[in-house]
């Protein structure tokens, strides 16, 4: 790493390693330089504010409108007749385009409505709905008002609703009459009135997007009706200035039981991260596509189909469907095509699902996919088997050699962590790891007692303080449980939870989650390398490994396989071999003797294994506590013999 003083002929060749050098040693100049991406209505003079360490703000002296640098600054640039979001619902089959000036106009046209009826700067909103067009436009009206939306991903449960009601206290909440999945119709209202009796804190109003699949019943003198608002509001709403440290959203991490923990993200920071990531980690610029397969409830919804694509003055797709059964596996490939996506974003567990029902690969060769440069995924570790055939067929349906690039990061961080930033500079790509930590992000691995450990050793993921910009400001209303929970373990350090190593060239390996590194008679081992030897099998479609309680060894290993479409295999062959390969791939002490053959795995819904309640109810637990984020309750409990026995 180069200092500032190094003469210029030495400093580093690529972009990417000057970048990092220069955020990492100044990074007060780095992120100020940065956040001349963003309008601001006063520009910051500094960038880092440390008086309350560990806890740090950004830009504390900035003022900005984060619905303005989405909106308005593309129109008044005259890119008003571009395409801003292009809603594509397989479910209800809709394709519709808004460009920037359209999408200006309804967002403050709807922001005005909300003003009218009392919601202003630091008021919180909840938006509880599934991916149409209303849902972008709620959030971007608050924004415009300085208000704090908070998205609940649509079709959770009247319970969890209540507790997230009752967490942000909102003044408002927007929602809809229903959710339209593969084969069946989600009645919202139903929920939402559930949690409005459950919940302690009392909304003054709500706002009903009525779509026609299943029309609701308005309660009088609570509900209001979208259409209805909006053809009574001509004017739009200006854009209010906020401070760059003031909330722009909060939103629950998945899984949250009990008490929720409310991640808060600044405006500043915030947009200047994202703005800041999409040319140089994704290689995205004006005039752009960007197609992300996801929902607007999780965090890459916020940051890459909302926030980050209009910020860049980019097309985003927001999708309402699934990567398989709308109509089937060739529909990402149809949304790519269509609408000449650059750079395409969906989790692992889509590619693996979409492999299931097409081995082969045959839709891919069936679409144009020549616009694509990079086809990035995240949400859970991309496996090396999933990359490895991601990586073929794409290839073989295109001639091209494009990227397939795993991208780590967290609701927490709300931004990569770590990726191959083709923006900067393409790496080599190495199955299993996504590439090198983002310019602004100090990655270290340390063990137990947080000493630094060799390059190539497991340990505990940990980031250097401060976090860049764009990550999380606090948990909301809790201070001092932010604090508790990411910054005490290890002083000057975030722990990310994860564990993983580094590797002689600097390359981030993320295994998983700490939890998910069992303890077998005192040897240490990743579930997450069991896991990537049994996926290489051709008769797994995917699988996953827990640690289960042991009396001798204290844990061992049992494994989960989902077998592939078409596969006819003796099971019990199959699981012999299967641990044959464990012992030769990871080694005899991985000790590795169960596997069963299930027919699907417990997920939330955005695609994440539920490990810790498989090893919950393995071990016999009383308490075990299913979360909310749980695809589909049936599949655990088909499971749930397995598992106990």
């Amino acid at each position: 790493m180069t200092h500032p003083g190094t003469p210029r002929d030495q400093q580093p060749a690529d972009p990417y390693t000057r970048a990092a050098a220069r955020a990492a040693e100044d990074p007060e100049g780095f992120w100020l330089e940065a956040a001349g991406l963003i309008d601001w209505t006063t520009p910051p003079t500094r960038a880092l504010d440390d008086s309350r360490a560990p806890i740090y703000r950004w830009f504390p002296d900035g003022e900005l409108n984060v619905c303005y640098n989405a909106l308005d600054r593309h129109v008044i640039a005259g890119r008003g007749d571009d395409a801003a979001l292009v809603y594509d619902s397989p479910v209800t089959d809709t394709v519709r385009t808004y460009t920037y000036a359209v999408l200006t106009e309804l967002t403050a046209r709807f922001a005005r409505v909300l003003a009218d009826r009392g919601v202003g700067k630091g008021d919180r909103v909840i938006i509880y709905m599934p991916m149409i067009p209303e849902a972008v436009i709620s959030m971007l009206a608050c924004a415009r008002l300085g208000a704090v939306h908070s998205v609940v991903f649509g079709g959770f449960s009247a319970h969890e609703l209540a507790v997230r009601i009752d967490d942000t206290a909102p003044k408002a909440v927007i929602s809809t009459s229903c959710g339209i999945e593969r084969s069946r119709v989600i009645e919202y209202k139903p929920l939402l009135d559930r949690a409005l009796e459950l919940a302690e804190a009392r909304p003054e109003f709500t706002v009903i997007v009525q779509r026609p699949q299943h029309p609701c019943t308005l309660v009088e003198g609570r509900d209001l009706d979208y259409a209805e608002l909006m053809d009574a509001t001509p004017e739009g709403a200006p854009c209010t200035p906020v401070k760059a440290t003031d909330e722009l959203y909060v939103l629950y991490t998945s899984g949250t039981t009990g008490r929720p923990k409310g991640i808060v993200r600044d405006s500043g920071g915030y947009a200047t991260a994202l703005a800041w990531s999409l040319p140089n980690l994704f290689d995205l610029h004006p005039g752009d596509t960007m197609f992300t397969a996801s929902d607007v409830g999780w965090v890459v919804g916020h940051s890459y189909i909302v926030y980050a694509p209009l910020i860049g003055g980019v097309t985003t797709v927001l999708f309402e469907g699934k990567p398989i059964g709308t109509p089937d596996a060739s529909t990402f490939f149809r949304v790519v095509s269509e609408h000449r996506a650059n750079v395409f974003f969906a989790a692992p567990t889509a590619m693996r699902v979409i492999r299931k029902e097409d081995p082969d690969g045959a839709f891919m060769q069936q679409y144009d996919l020549s616009s694509v440069r990079g086809w990035f995924l995240a949400g859970e570790r991309l496996d090396p088997d999933t990359y490895a055939w991601t990586t073929e067929k794409l290839a073989a349906a295109t001639g091209r050699d494009i990227p397939v690039i795993d991208n780590w990061w967290q609701t927490e961080t709300g931004w990569p962590i770590a990726t191959n930033p083709i923006g900067l500079h393409r790496f080599p790509l190495k199955a299993g790891s996504p590439t090198k930590p983002v310019p602004g992000y100090q990655v270290e691995i340390v063990d137990a007692g947080g000493k630094p450990v060799p390059a190539g050793q497991d340990g505990l993921v940990v980031i250097r303080l401060p976090l860049p910009p764009g990550t999380m400001a606090t948990v909301w209303g809790d201070d001092e449980r932010f604090v508790s929970s990411y910054l005490s373990a290890f002083e000057g350090y975030y722990l990310t939870g994860d564990g993983g190593y580094l590797d002689e060239d600097g390359y981030v390996y993320v295994m998983g989650r700490t939890d998910d590194v069992i303890n077998v008679a005192g040897h240490r081992l990743s579930t997450g390398t069991m896991e990537a030897a049994i996926a290489a099998h051709p008769a797994v479609a995917e699988c996953a490994v827990i640690g289960v309680h042991d009396e001798t060894k204290g844990q061992v290993p049992r494994a989960f396989v989902v077998l592939a479409d078409g596969e006819d295999t003796d099971a019990e062959a199959l699981a012999r071999e299967l641990v044959t390969l464990v012992r030769s791939e990871v080694g005899p002490v991985a000790a590795l003797k169960r596997v069963d053959i299930v027919p699907a795995l417990p997920k939330t819904r955005s695609g994440k294994i539920l490990r810790k309640t498989m090893r919950e109810i393995a071990d016999h637990r009383s308490d075990v506590v299913v979360p909310s984020t749980i695809e589909d309750p049936e599949v655990l409990e088909r499971m749930r013999g397995a598992l106990e026995g």
